[in-house]
């Protein structure tokens, strides 16, 4: 780093070097200073709406926003002086003024930037008086809770639906006290072009964004003696869950999260990865039966659920290329209600599926009317009854976080215990769904070795790994060449469908994740994630692959006796009935 990139300034009294182009923000942090900030978040918002973060710049009259100022050579920095903090309490409590004392219940109750912010300025009582009438929350959605009465205005959740995901379903409305964050007319906002993603509730400060809980009814569903209560867990989830109760994150907890749901109290403990192997040998076969018929293509990965409500909302015109194939979490469902309680002998209505996601969006698949295979699979053999659900539940890694508190479990001593058995059996493929290019490369390594009957060369294909925004590779099977390619937000998404929509798209198969690193960095996961710790998520998952005896989806011993015993063969009568499903152009 030459001079001419280098600016030299003292905070504090101590000399700091940064480079040109940071910020006195950046310039605090290297000088090992916390300055607190709320509408500032590294990456997705800057800007300096809230004023927390004024420090004092020598020969400055007024106060400066340290989140957008440029750190100039020779500046005198103070971050810690009478004026300094008087006008940050004075901002705490004008937004105190009009927050809603309702700490002991709010969802983000001990992890509420406000409320740590609050403890850390020595606001102890409200001093301004309420200047706003307060409001009705927005529960309309199966996904997200709105409650304005706790936002402050603070417009990450509105950054983020724009820049990240390129939705902006939300955005500032009204002027002077009547300002609020709203979807367009304010509509409520499951009548948005809201995707149910859940990024916002990842970068709100407060609890004005939450997933919508769910505990209090799946504990009720445990404890009603009339059902049986099964749990799948999708590979993110033994990531991140650690993290939520306090262990370093990255923590690979596998065998204690399994151990944990079974004191919850769940009658079988799944996994979700019994299913993405199951997936994989769908849409593996789906590829390979589209490249030999001259089919759609590219053919685009379907297992998020976020991601399939902005191509029905945004590009109904490119829906064929989706591949058909259910989610992992939907094909559980599918079949724990119809061939696992058939199996056993147990009224599929009385059977009730919970699944622990890293994902809002979950919650609005698992009420899409299609996703009633099981029902309709039951109909056709001649049982009458209630339409049901295949999932009943999908609960976040936030959430079964609470659920581990509330039943006083010490999850960091719990033993380690396996998953139970048929539902529960995966490969390392599976594992990795969880990583952005996870469901690429477990596909590519089932699809090759299906059409070439050799395996791959190498099962980990490096090119899909990492968190670039748009990634690609080429394999040759059988003498042609497949270009494929990995997109994860929703904004990389805009750009390989709008080639795709150009016809000048090159690739065969593509895999598109919501959410920023796939289902680690999922609306549903513990908050205030960094990138660095994404990728010890990711690396965790990696992990676990490499240290299974089987990491190929086609491996898997009782998927391959599954199709045995009931389905037949991949793409089949039975697979098409329970597996598959189509989407439709969405409205708003």
């Amino acid at each position: 780093m030459n001079e001419s990139s280098v600016v030299t300034l003292t905070v504090d009294g101590y000399d700091v070097s940064v480079a040109a182009g940071s910020t006195i923000l950046d310039a605090c942090r290297v000088a090992g200073v916390r300055v607190p900030t709320l509408c500032h978040l590294q990456g997705v918002c800057s800007n300096a709406s809230c004023g927390i973060c004024v420090v004092e710049v020598a020969g400055a009259k007024s106060l400066v926003r340290s989140c957008v100022r440029a750190a100039e050579s020779g500046q005198k920095i103070r971050t810690g002086g009478p004026r300094v903090m008087e006008a940050r309490r004075t901002v705490v409590e004008l937004l105190l003024a009009n927050h809603p004392e309702h700490c002991l219940s709010c969802l983000r109750s001990g992890s509420c930037e406000l409320q740590a912010l609050s403890e850390l300025v020595g606001v102890r009582e409200r001093t301004f008086p309420v200047t706003r009438k307060p409001g009705i929350a927005d529960t309309s959605g199966w996904s997200i809770v709105r409650d304005n009465d706790k936002c402050i205005l603070c417009g990450r959740c509105v950054a983020v639906c724009r820049d990240t995901q390129s939705v902006s379903a939300i955005e500032f409305t009204g002027r002077g006290i009547r300002t609020r964050i709203a979807p367009f007319m304010d509509r409520p906002l499951s009548e948005s072009a809201c995707v149910s993603c859940g990024q916002c509730t990842l970068v709100c400060p407060t609890g004005a964004l939450t997933e919508r809980d769910e505990t209090d009814e799946v504990f009720a569903a445990i404890h009603d003696p009339s059902k049986t209560v099964i749990v799948q867990t999708a590979p993110a989830i033994r990531a991140s869950l650690g993290e939520a109760l306090g262990m370093p994150a990255g923590s690979l907890v596998t065998g204690k999260m399994t151990a944990a749901l079974r004191r919850l109290g769940f009658d079988r403990v799944f996994d979700t990865q019994f299913a993405a192997d199951l997936t994989i040998m769908e849409e593996g076969s789906e590829l390979l039966s589209r490249l030999s018929t001259a089919g759609t293509l590219p053919m685009i990965s379907s297992c998020s659920p976020g991601w399939i409500r902005f191509i029905e909302t945004y590009y109904p015109s490119l829906l064929p290329h989706l591949s058909t194939c259910k989610s992992p979490q939907q094909m559980f469902g599918s079949l724990a209600k119809s061939w696992w309680a058939q199996k056993l002998g147990l009224d599929p209505a009385t059977v009730v599926v919970v699944s622990i996601m890293p994902c809002t969006a979950k919650k609005s698949e698992a009420r899409r009317p299609e996703m009633t295979g099981a029902w309709q699979w039951w109909q056709n053999h001649g049982r009458d009854g209630t339409p049901f659900f295949d999932v009943d539940y999908a609960l976040t890694t936030r959430e079964l976080a609470r659920m581990v508190r509330r039943a006083g479990i010490d999850f960091s001593t719990i033993p380690e215990e396996g998953f139970d058995d048929v539902l529960g059996a995966s490969t390392g493929a599976a594992t990795i769904f969880g990583a952005t290019g996870g469901v690429m490369e477990a596909a590519l390594r089932t699809a090759y070795e299906l059409a070439t009957g050799s395996p791959l060369p190498t099962l980990e294909l490096e090119a899909v790994r990492g968190f670039e925004g748009i990634r690609e590779a080429a394999i040759a099977i059988n003498g042609r060449t497949v270009r494929v390619a990995v997109a994860h937000t929703l904004k990389n998404a805009r750009v390989v469908l709008d080639a795709i929509a150009a016809g000048t798209s090159p690739y065969a198969f593509v895999e598109i994740m919501s959410c920023p690193g796939g289902c680690l960095g999922g609306g549903g996961q513990p908050v205030a994630a960094t990138w660095e710790i994404l990728e010890k998520r990711r690396q965790a998952l990696y992990t676990e692959d490499r240290g299974l005896p089987l990491r190929r989806s086609h491996e898997n011993p009782e998927v391959l006796a599954l199709y045995r015993e009931f389905l037949g063969a991949p793409l089949g009568h039975e697979s098409h009935a329970l597996l598959h499903t189509k989407y439709a152009a969405r409205v708003v």
